[in-house]
């Protein structure tokens, strides 16, 4: 069993009508979460629209889920963005809140060749002072990929960067998996490829469906690990369509949209990202229905 489970949620951050973040609905979104089967929640991360964040609502933020928590399952803080310094800064900081790890995604914008994402990640690990890292490649957000070659030198080098979420080429999963250390564990980034990327040893998901199909992702993920993979293939055929309505504009608009037709508002996004359109919301709502998931609380 991976050390951090196999069903970890990336969270949106729940804002109030003038944007401001929604601390008690952040509290309570992720007592639901656990509920639901999630066993690590990821706080500050892309699906949290990090971007938009400063880092004293990323402080707080680290802080109400830690305490909603109650140490029942790990908090991943996301600590990093394209400038090395201020990531150390951050991540130092954060320490104080009680998180049980980092999320440290590739830099974006100002594209760094492999040494400099290697040396970018080693040195916030460093500041991390022992607590794991999980490394976050998404070329398609940062342009730049992380070559598996990095990842595994990285594995070795730096004894606290355990894991990453791995939003690259299917390809790059068994190259890390051979060369990594034991115990270095790849998550799939992608609902989408959860399934395929167990099949290859993968360790688990680091999810946003899991905001509305989490029993559901456990039940996929469950009969996989239980050996039965007619029941694991059954239950990825069923949720593709909500994986794929969730993702047919930027994440998390659509996510936040999900949470509002099940009942459990969050709010709107800060721009640059928008609302959802009325198209997009009916194509989601479609989904959602066929996936049995809006008869239950209409």
């Amino acid at each position: 069993m991976p050390q951090f489970g196999r069903l970890l949620t990336a969270m949106v951050t729940p804002m109030t009508a003038d944007l401001s973040v929604d601390y008690s609905r952040t509290h309570a979104l992720a007592e639901r979460l656990l509920a639901q089967g999630s066993e690590g929640l990821v706080v500050a991360g892309t699906t949290g629209e990090a971007p938009t964040l400063s880092p004293e609502e990323k402080l707080k933020l680290f802080t109400t889920v830690v305490e909603a928590v109650r140490g029942q399952a790990p908090v991943f803080a996301g600590t990093s963005t394209y400038n090395t310094a201020e990531s150390v800064h951050l991540t130092q900081a954060a320490l104080r809140t009680g998180v049980d790890g980092f999320l440290l995604t590739t830099p974006y914008y100002n594209k760094p060749p492999q040494e400099g994402l290697y040396r970018h990640f080693r040195a916030i690990a460093e500041a991390a002072t022992g607590r794991p890292c999980m490394l976050y490649n998404i070329p398609s957000r940062s342009v730049v990929n992380v070559a598996a070659a990095t990842t595994v030198r990285l594995a070795h080098d730096v004894p606290n960067i355990v894991a990453i979420k791995e939003c690259g080429e299917a390809a790059q999963v068994p190259t890390i998996l051979c060369g990594a250390p034991a115990g270095f564990d790849v998550y799939s980034g992608d609902d989408a490829t959860a399934l395929p990327w167990l099949s290859m040893g993968a360790a688990g998901v680091v999810s946003v469906a899991s905001h509305v199909v989490g029993p559901q992702m456990r039940k996929l993920i469950d009969a996989f690990c239980a050996g039965d993979v007619a029941a694991a293939a059954a239950w990825n055929r069923k949720l593709m369509p909500v994986f794929r309505a969730l993702f047919t504009t930027t994440n998390p608009i659509l996510v936040k949209a999900a949470l509002g037709e099940l009942g459990f508002d969050v709010g709107g996004l800060r721009l640059p990202l928008v609302e959802a359109t009325e198209a997009e919301r009916a194509a989601l709502r479609k989904a959602l229905l066929e996936a049995g998931l809006l008869s239950a609380v209409r």
